[in-house]
C-alpha cells in the first residue's frame, strides 16, 4: 500500500510540474528545456544516468 501511495504522489507531482511548466509566462522551466540544460555537461549527463538507474533499481527491479 505504502508503494502505491508513493508511486501516485511522484505521478501527481510529476503531473502539475508539467501542467505548470506549459502556462505561459511561468518561471518553471519545461521537462525538454530543463533536460537540454543538464545534458549540455559531462557532469549533468553522469548525473542523469546514476538518476535513471536509482529510479530503475527502487521502483522496477522486484
Amino acid at each position: 500500500m505504502t508503494r502505491i501511495l508513493t508511486l501516485v504522489i511522484y505521478a501527481v507531482a510529476a503531473a502539475l510540474a508539467i501542467a505548470f511548466g506549459r502556462r505561459e509566462r511561468s518561471q518553471v522551466p519545461t521537462v525538454e528545456e530543463l533536460l537540454g540544460k543538464v545534458m549540455v555537461t559531462r557532469t549533468g549527463r553522469a548525473c542523469s544516468l546514476l538518476f535513471w538507474l536509482w529510479v530503475g533499481w527502487h521502483f522496477f527491479a522486484r
